[in-house]
């Protein structure tokens, strides 16, 4: 088994919002959890904690169930990392501001038998198959509303978390409910690889290949040399920002099983 990640700040002024990790049970298997988390724009969200705060407590969450509880199922074990996040700072936070702090989500889990995924809003999860074929698993919810909608903060924080919206984790443990799930047979999965879209930008906003070459840049150049690529391309004034700004926090975790 290789596992490889790497995370990196959009900025080096600004905290990094995202969180990675990975954990192989006492028990066998593997676990993979990235996270991001959504920067709010200026102006009050309720919490006195903050984005990046609220990623390492979920984060922390998932990962220690998700690889100790293997009779949960993931979107459960959503539900209740949501749950004992949001009771963390419940008393001293407005949690339901729309703004609240919040975030992606890709779960995957393995053993023997199967591979599990969950994946809640814009991060991306690839599975790759014994013969090369690459699924990209996807919660598109966010593509599907009008970037000129998205560019307003009311109409924004009207569609977080709402029916003909978009859903991320943040304080209600419901939202499980709304993300992609599934399970594949474990010899059907040769890799698997999660990015924050930061780092899946390098296919999903900039063509620079499809999502079959994104893994094979991660098999050979791993996680970090991922993000490089997207730097160098963000970096050059010739080409046109991200979907909504030029540099952004990047996470990418890469495992072959």
């Amino acid at each position: 088994m290789r596992i490889d990640l790497a995370s990196a700040p959009g900025h080096q002024e600004r905290p990094n919002e995202d969180w990675v990790s990975a954990a192989i049970p006492a028990s066998g298997g593997g676990v993979l959890v990235v996270l991001d988390g959504v920067t709010p724009p200026r102006g009050e969200d309720g919490c006195v904690h903050g984005v990046p705060w609220f990623a390492a407590r979920l984060g922390g969450r998932l990962t220690e169930l998700s690889g100790s509880r293997r009779d949960m199922p993931l979107d459960r074990i959503l539900a209740e990392s949501v749950r004992a996040t949001a009771e963390a700072h419940h008393d001293t936070c407005d949690l339901s501001h729309p703004r609240t702090p919040q975030a992606t989500v890709v779960l995957v889990r393995w053993d023997e038998a199967y591979v599990e995924h969950l994946v809640l809003s814009d991060s991306v999860l690839l599975l790759q198959a014994p013969g090369g074929e690459v699924t990209a698993v996807l919660d598109d919810r966010l593509d599907r509303i009008p970037r000129e909608v998205l560019g307003s903060v009311a109409a924004t924080d009207a569609l977080r978390n709402a029916e003909g919206g978009f859903f991320t984790a943040a304080a209600d443990p419901a939202v499980a409910a709304r993300a992609v799930t599934g399970r594949t047979p474990r010899g059907q999965v040769r890799a698997v690889a999660a990015l924050t879209d930061g780092a899946s930008r390098w296919t999903d906003t900039f063509g620079e290949g499809d999502w079959a070459d994104c893994l094979t840049v991660l098999r050979k150049e791993g996680a970090q040399g991922l993000i490089g690529r997207v730097r160098a391309i963000e970096s050059d004034p010739a080409r046109p920002s991200g979907r909504y700004k030029r540099h952004d926090d990047a996470s990418a975790v890469y495992a072959e099983l």
